[in-house]
Parts: structure tokens; sequence; C-alpha cells
């Protein structure tokens, strides 16, 4: 195969240009024994087509639409290539949503087959299965008491098979609906984005042609949801160039997994750098005598390290010293071989960026959005084409320009097809010229683009002036003992926030200072930490016009999450939820 322009073409086109004897990799138990499966190329064509062959046993028709709710793993991408192949449409859900989300999404979409992953998602689908009129049945990947296995389905293909699967295959145009993906808002019902073939396949395309350090043999893990677009056109994007997938058990299992996959390029979020920036400091905190001074060194010197620029001789000497007795170590944590993480879905800490980027490990900062297949923007692994601080450069095929009202809005093949059964909602956001409006803020700093802020987030105090939280956000999350902010102010005198201490930090600074920890509740009211933490807020206010500067605090005794509704999957800030949930603690910052 020479090309590819449709999703279920990579593999073929990996086995015809780039064959890999693990192709896609799961951790399994066998025999009390815990180690890497992998799968060929070969391997994973075979076990697609042997379910494309029970799906249209099922009397699966093009367009029906197939629930898919799982963790990362191999059969993920199985079901998902195995239904586009014969037309049928790949309704991706997150495991972590709840049930009236799930009912929402599986009867706006008429799903007709589920398949999830464990005992859990299965028993919630099972309990709403009488509410979803489409729904036939549910199959797991694990093996469910009470539940149809996903291998039972398997049967051998004969050329017949083969035969109605390629004619099927045949019929299916590039710019054919591929999948619909189900945005998580921060606030209402979840919006259906329809993607076809050629929207993801075009932005794989312009991602590879610039990102060489994406090539055949070399291994990448993923631990992101793979329903989240980032991560999966990033997983399509290591198939069409014959790159080796390995899945993370858990996320907190990732730093095990790491070490053993040594992966050379993964992706990841933010939150989750900010997760291992934090680890690190806590481990630099517990040493003592020179190693301290050695490890503090080192990170002064990774904050000062600028791109582009030669800092002088002593300084670039005193680096590679610190790269080879401290950041070294930094690397083997993360497998040995990384030469590139990649970094979406929010906004990255300059701070953080800097500082491994110092210490020798490059972050690519990119931006885009579900309704985008996502990729509009990216930084590239070359220095020149790379700044911290923005999120790139246009990629190649995507127009982006700044609306009047400083809207970044964009054009290109991997715009959305629209919102499913949302006409209303596709025309508020594609206009009459075909250019999508992102709902983000944003300048250009030379060819690089920067997000200032999202549209719909900027509110105005009572006196008349516009603030955007996620400058002063980002800003306060510099600060070594604050781990979550968020900025409040709507139609109110001054801007105050909500702060969620790094309480890892906090435990080692009350250590330093000689106070006793008595834990998160009790740690948040002792006087000499409210007043360690209002300096830190003092010393960033500063670099803030004043009319945005936080005025008061309260600090909170818990880290905001997914599970407790404070944060969307993809781990943004759900306002509303927030606004509503602590409206009390709002209320007495603007008590007279």
């Amino acid at each position: 195969m020479k090309d590819y322009t449709r999703l279920f073409d990579l593999l073929p086109f990996q086995q015809a240009n780039h064959p890999q004897e693990i192709c896609l990799a799961e951790k399994v138990t066998e025999n009390g024994e815990k180690f890497y499966k992998g799968y060929s190329t070969q391997e994973c064509i075979n076990i697609i087509n042997q379910l494309s062959k029970a799906l249209l046993k099922l009397g699966v028709k093009p367009n029906d639409k197939i629930g898919l709710i799982a963790n990362n793993r191999p059969q993920w991408n199985f079901v998902d290539l195995a239904a586009q192949q014969i037309g049928a449409i790949n309704v991706p859900v997150y495991p972590t949503i709840t049930e009236s989300e799930y009912k929402f999404i599986f009867n706006d979409a008429e799903i007709v087959y589920c398949f999830v992953s464990d005992v859990d998602l299965f028993t919630k689908i099972q309990s709403i299965k009488s509410d979803i009129p489409s729904l036939k049945d549910v199959f797991t990947f694990n093996e469910v008491q009470g539940a149809t296995n996903w291998k039972t389905l398997l049967e051998e293909v004969s050329a017949d098979d083969l035969k109605k699967i390629e004619i099927l295959k045949a019929a299916i145009k590039p710019n054919d609906l591929a999948t619909i993906i189900y945005t998580s808002g921060t606030t209402g019902n979840p919006k259906g984005v329809m993607l076809s073939h050629n929207n993801i396949i075009s932005n794989i395309k312009s991602t590879l042609s610039i990102q060489q350090m994406m090539v055949a043999g070399k291994r990448s893990i993923s631990f992101l949801p793979l329903c989240h677009s980032f991560e999966r056109m990033v997983v399509y994007t290591y198939m069409a160039v014959g790159m080796s997938v390995y899945y993370a058990e858990t996320l907190e299992t990732i730093g095990e997994n790491l070490k053993e996959v040594k992966p050379h390029f993964f992706t990841t979020v933010p939150r989750l750098l900010e997760k291992v920036y934090e680890k690190i400091m806590q481990k630099g905190n517990t040493l003592e005598g020179f190693r301290k001074k050695l490890f503090f060194w080192s990170i002064d010197l990774g904050l000062k390290y600028e791109l582009n620029k030669f800092q002088g001789l002593s300084y670039t000497l005193q680096l590679a010293v610190a790269r080879k007795i401290v950041f070294s170590k930094w690397k083997e944590a993360l497998g040995g071989e990384v030469e590139a993480i990649v970094s979406g879905a929010a906004a990255l800490n300059a701070k953080l960026g800097t500082l491994f980027t110092g210490a020798g490990i490059p972050i690519i900062e990119g931006y885009g959005l579900t309704e985008t297949s996502p990729v509009l923007t990216s930084n590239r692994l070359e220095e020149v084409d790379r700044k911290l601080g923005t999120i790139g450069i246009p990629i190649p095929g995507v127009e982006i320009k700044i609306a009047e009202d400083g809207e970044i809005i964009a054009k290109g093949p991997n715009i959305m097809l629209g919102y499913y059964k949302r006409p209303d909602l596709t025309a508020e956001v594609i206009d009459k010229d075909s250019w999508f409006h992102t709902g983000d803020i944003g300048v250009y700093d030379g060819k690089f683009l920067k997000i200032t802020d999202r549209k719909k987030e900027l509110f105005k105090t009572s006196g008349g002036k516009y603030v955007a939280p996620q400058p002063i956000e980002n800003k306060m999350k510099e600060s070594s003992l604050i781990e979550q902010v968020m900025v409040v102010g709507n139609e109110r005198k001054f801007v105050s926030g909500l702060i969620v201490p790094s309480f890892v930090n906090l435990e080692a600074w009350c250590k330093d200072n000689n106070v006793i920890f008595p834990g998160n509740e009790g740690v948040i009211r002792i006087p000499e930490v409210v007043e360690a933490i209002e300096k830190e807020v003092e010393r960033i206010n500063q670099d803030i016009n004043h009319v945005e500067q936080i005025k008061k605090f309260t600090l909170l005794p818990a880290e905001w999450g997914v599970a407790t509704g404070e944060l969307t999957p993809t781990l943004k800030l759900k306002r509303k939820i927030i606004l509503e949930k602590f409206s009390a603690e709002i209320e007495q910052m603007y008590k007279e």
C-alpha cells in the first residue's frame, strides 16, 4: 500500500512499509507473572478482520453506532478499526463520566452495541440499558460473570468473509464520517463532534511533516485516554509511521511502566507534568548537605535556560554538569531514552517548560480542539521553531488568524463536519466563510501563537474591567506552595481566588519552619502557613495588572479532581461547578 486515506488503512500501510513485531502492547498477568504482551502488525490486522466479521454477523450496518468505554489497551484499537472498516461509527466515551451522561450520549447517538473494559463499567451500562432502546448488547474485554466476553466473538475469517469486508471498505470515502466524539464541556450536555477519516488523516500527515523524531521502530508509551481526540490521533500517527505503542497500566503505575518500556516519545497534559515536578521537588527536599545544595543549584540553572540563545561559556559548562549529575536521573525516571514529550489539552506552566527543557528533556507544546481533529498549532523539536510559553506555529495546511475581538479562528481540512444532530450549534462555531471559531483569545508573538484566555471565561468586575482568569491562575501555580487555583470576581468589586495548596510542598515547608503538619484540614488554618501563601500571592501579584491582582483568597483542604466533579476528564477546571460548590467560601471573601 502506497498511501492511506482512511483510518483503517493505517495498519495495512504499516504492514506494507514498516511491519512491526510489536505494533501494540499491553501489560498482562499470566501464571502469576506480569509482562508486556505484544501484537505484531499482522496479528492486529487479523484480529480486526475477525471482529469486523463478528459485527457483521450481529447485523451491524454502515452508519450504526458502536460504543466504546475502556482504558487504553489494544482491544480499544481493534474495536475502533473493526467498526470503521465496515462503515460503522465508533463513539468512544470516557470511563469516568456519570450514568446520566452515559444515558444522554447513548440515546443521542443511538448506540446499538457497546464494548466496555471491566465489571464496574458493565454494571453501570447494564443498570441504564432499559433506558436506551437502541442498545442490543454489551461486551466486555475483561472476564465478567454474566457478560459476553469479546474473545467469544472471534472466529476464523474465510476468503469470502474477507471479500465482504473489502467490498465494504471500498465503499467508504475519505470524507465519510469516521467517529463521533462527545466533548466533556464544562457546562451543559456533551456535544457530539463528527470527524471524517480525512479530518484526522490530514492532521496525521501534517503532524508527521513537522515532527521528524517519529520514525519506524521507535517506542512510545500511551496513558492519556484514547477517547480523547489528542491521544487517539497521536496513536494513529504512531501506526502510520511504524512506532510501537505500549499502553501504561494506570496513572499510578506510569513510573514503573516508563522504566520498562523506555519510550522515545510520549504525550501528556500539563497537570501530569506538574505532578512529576512535585515528586521531584519532594525528593529534593529530603536530601541533605551537599547533595541538597547540588540539587537546588541545578534547579536554578534549569530555570535560567533560554532557547535559541548562547548564555555564555560558564553557564553552558555548569548546565552540562547539572545535566550529567542531577538531570540525568530525571531522564532515567522517564525510561532513559526519551527524546521529547508533547504537552497538550491545557496551557503549560512556563516555569515547568523552561525547567524540563533546561534539563535536556524537550517539552513540545501544541494546541487544538476535538473539533479540529485536534491539532492546530505546534512547536517543533528544532529550537529555531520552538518558543517556550507559546503554543507554536500553525501546522501545514491549517490557516489561523485572530478575529477583531481577539478570538483565534481556523480553517483547514481538519475542521469537523459539525455537531451531531445540532446544526444550530454548528452554525455558532463555523461561520459562512468556513472559519471555525475556537472560543480562545490569542495573540501572535512573531510567528508563534499564544493563548491569553478563553473567550467565555472572561469576566467583568463591577468596575467594568475585563479580567482573563487563565494567565493569572497559571502565574499563581508557578509558586511551589500553590497546587490549584481558580480566579473569581464576576460583577464583584475586586478579584479573589480559591486556592488548593500543594500539600506535599507545604509539609516540607512546615518541617523547614518548625511547624507541626496536622494534615490538610488543619494546616490551612495555621496562621504562619496562611501568611506564607499570602506572601507568595503578593509576590506574584507584582507581575499582574493592578485590576487583575488577587486581593483575597480562601485555602481549600482537598485537591480538585475528575471523580469529585471539579475537573473535566482532560483536567480542565469546571468553573460553574466550582462556583456552585464553594459559593459560601466565595461570599465570605466579599463580605464587608
